[in-house]
């Protein structure tokens, strides 16, 4: 009776976080959809909103970071145009097209971070460091980032800063 008990309360667990699962995919897909209807720059407003008030931002550094942020808001829609209309043509990018945009992505990232580092003192450009080290993390790896003893590297870098 008590294995009987086990097994059905296991598979009621299981169920459980299946769901959780699901759940978290539709609330993917609904906020992804949201923000491909946004304009960039309401989108990139927003984003100098939540710096400021992550980063504690000046107003100069307000106008300076927004400027930046519409700049890229701007690119990003272009490219997911682009990206979009080469899906719906049905036409793969060769490996040299995928080289060069990986090349332009990272040269795009490397001026950006130039740039914030310019606006931004130390210690806001060190958070900002570590907030877009975070975004990256969650955004390439998402469900891969656990590692060995079900800790992330951010969990154990979190850890370690309070000791």
């Amino acid at each position: 009776m008590k294995k009987i008990l086990i097994v059905v309360l296991a598979l009621f667990a299981l169920q459980v976080t299946a769901q959780d699962k699901k759940e978290d995919r539709k609330n993917r897909k609904e906020k992804m959809e949201h923000h491909k209807d946004m304009d960039p720059i309401e989108m990139a407003k927003i984003k100098t909103k939540k710096m400021t008030l992550a980063l504690d931002l000046s107003q100069d550094q307000q106008n300076k970071v927004e400027k930046l942020n519409i700049k890229n808001a701007q690119l990003r829609k272009v490219t997911m145009e682009k990206r979009k209309a080469l899906k719906d043509a049905d036409k793969k990018p060769t490996p040299e097209e995928k080289l060069k945009k990986e090349n332009d992505k990272l040269d795009h990232l490397i001026a950006t971070k130039r740039e914030m580092k310019k606006i931004l003192n130390a210690e806001q450009y060190e958070k900002y460091s570590k907030m877009a080290e975070r975004r990256m993390m969650k955004g390439k790896h998402g469900k891969m980032k656990h590692k060995k003893g079900g800790k992330t590297k951010e969990k154990r870098e979190r850890k370690a800063e309070k000791e």
